[in-house]
């Protein structure tokens, strides 16, 4: 027995069912799923430059024979739903597993979505572990179902099941399963209109085939007590029902797509009124309906958006409260903000002091859109900054308008942000594109990418050079600085902007704080006169007496990197 969180009961299970390829990109709650896998002995486990880029690789070692693994997080399901739709025709060779983590709640998205209707529209089949045992028996014998119907198997998983540790119970030793041989086979693999049209028919007879089998599963779960009250549900949401409904009956379902349609009239047979509980969406509600089951509505609505839990369920089914005990202890507040030497404050205070229309990016370095430092003004997916950067060029051209600045950083420039670099590049775009090199995917845990060349499992990387791939792309004007250095900070932005008619890309090349955490003797407030300037710089070492109007210090969140020192005029900061 394990105590396992859902992340690594998934890599568990892929292992325990003979994966050996496991591929990605990072991206909270799916990371450590990728992680736990590159752990174990005798697989491969890579980062991607992008998800879509993830689905090929899997759907490649697929085709040549080898069970893989594929792990994103919900949006970036988006990313790889080109080549997921297509597979879904092509089928597998060896099995196919992809682990979907979705982010109820947004606490580290853009976005709330169900990936389940990814699943309905390709036509995949889905499975909805509700703890990390159901997590790793779910995987592993996905690999099996993967094969049998000739189709990919979504994991779906959610932030409290990623994230939270139960136990799990291996089964028996690991399959020991030889790579089936590749065979030629265009028909199935060459997706031309002349091969897909009868795979298209092959497929809608995989479909019919698993849904009677969904019938027969034995993930799904009819749990009866009482009748009054019938709740359909999968995944966290079957346990905040139990939580909150303890004596309702359930139908938990394991497999979400496609719905055991006997299964779910069945239950609704057996019961009173019918509801289903879900979070944030209404997939299960209407596919649950379009079977032709009446589905009862609470007598207040669940919530239409954010997490799910035991007391929203009470309250839209009228019962009371569990009331927590209070205290009287004050919490202070915790504003997100950037760690206290970031290497990209300097850039944002330099970009707000110029007033620019910064279209930023999906980073740790977003949080340079909140105050004080309040420098960016759009974000909307990964690699969207350059392409909208260029988009307010052309909305904005022959008119006398602020800098527009689009701010990337390095993974993501990787991950899509460098093909709409060559978008802008090849329609003679014009504006500064700041591309904030940390040297590492620090938002989901410092993770490798193609511009620091540090592989998933070690070993020997090749780290691109980036001012020689921007460079090549036909991008003139490059410099590469110090952000640490707000002169110049200052006086690259400053020349870029002077350069208008063309388009400037400024490398601000440093490493995460986090990455060598390196700490140098703090420093200090001497003699402050109260301008508040530093506090600008939204660092959270530094703060401000709320009598006096005084700034001071903290010497122990303090690194000592020096950033605010280069903006006292007075010189009252030392160390």
């Amino acid at each position: 027995m394990k105590l396992l969180s859902g992340n690594e009961a998934v890599a568990l299970g892929a292992r325990d069912a003979g994966a050996t390829i496991g591929v990605g990109y990072p991206g909270t709650p799916s990371t450590e799923t990728l992680e736990a896998f590159a752990a174990f002995e005798g697989v491969r486990a890579e980062w991607c430059t992008n998800e879509k880029v993830a689905m090929e690789v899997a759907i490649g070692a697929s085709a040549a024979g080898a069970r893989s693994l594929v792990t994103m997080k919900h949006v970036g399901m988006n990313v790889a739903a080109d080549p997921l739709f297509t597979a879904a025709y092509t089928g597998v060779g060896g099995g196919l597993v992809v682990l979907v983590a979705d982010d109820p709640g947004m606490h580290s998205s853009q976005n709330e979505q169900d990936s389940h209707h990814y699943a309905a529209a390709a036509h995949v089949l889905m499975m909805d572990p509700a703890d990390s045992q159901e997590a790793y028996d779910f995987t592993r014998q996905a690999y099996e179902l993967s094969e049998r119907f000739d189709v990919p198997v979504c994991i779906r998983s959610e932030v409290r099941i990623s994230h939270t540790r139960t136990p799990v119970a291996e089964g028996e030793e690991r399959a020991e399963r030889a790579r089936v041989p590749y065979e030629k086979s265009p028909q199935k693999w060459v997706m031309m209109p002349a091969y897909a049209k009868p795979r298209r028919i092959d497929q809608l007879n995989r479909i019919d085939a698993m849904r009677s089998w969904a019938d027969e599963c034995p993930f799904n779960r009819t749990e009866m007590r009482d009748a009054s009250v019938g709740v359909v549900c999968a995944g966290a949401a079957y346990q905040y029902v139990r939580d909150a409904l303890p004596d309702a009956s359930v139908l938990k379902l394991g497999v979400t797509y496609p719905l055991p349609a006997r299964t779910v009239r069945a239950f609704a047979d057996g019961v009173d009124a019918l509801y289903v509980v879900e979070e944030a969406s209404t997939y299960l509600s209407d596919a649950v309906a379009a079977l032709g089951v009446e589905v009862a509505e609470p007598e207040n609505p669940l919530p239409a958006a954010g997490e799910l839990g035991p007391n929203a369920i009470r309250l839209a089914f009228g019962i009371a409260l569990h009331e927590h005990p209070s205290t009287d202890v004050p919490v202070p507040a915790r504003p997100p903000s950037l760690c206290a030497g970031c290497p990209h404050r300097i850039v944002f205070k330099e970009l707000s002091r110029m007033r620019a229309i910064v279209t930023g990016d999906i980073g740790c370095y977003t949080l340079g859109a909140l105050p004080p430092l309040s420098a960016m003004d759009a974000c909307v997916d990964m690699g969207a900054s350059v392409s909208m950067a260029h988009g307010f060029e052309l909305a904005m051209a022959g008119e006398d308008h602020p800098p527009i600045v689009a701010v990337i950083g390095d993974s993501t420039f990787a991950h899509s942000g460098l093909s709409s670099l060559v978008t802008t590049v090849y329609n003679g775009g014009s504006g500064i594109v700041c591309i904030l090199d940390n040297r590492t995917t620090a938002m989901t845990g410092r993770q490798g990418n193609p511009f620091n060349g540090v592989a998933l499992q070690g070993g020997d990387a090749r780290e691109l050079d980036m001012e020689r791939v921007v460079r090549a792309i036909g991008v003139e004007d490059v410099q590469v600085v110090d952000p640490n250095d707000r002169e110049a900070v200052r006086e690259s932005l400053k020349a870029a902007r002077e350069a208008a008619d063309r388009l400037s890309v400024v490398i601000f090349k440093r490493p995460c704080v986090l990455l060598e955490r390196t700490r140098q003797e703090p420093y200090f407030v001497a003699s402050c006169t109260g301008c508040g300037v530093c506090v600008t710089l939204g660092c959270p070492a530094i703060g401000k007496d709320a009598e006096t109007g005084l700034s001071y210090i903290d010497a122990m969140s303090c690194i000592g990197c020096g950033q605010c020192a280069q903006y006292c005029r007075f010189n009252a900061i030392t160390r």
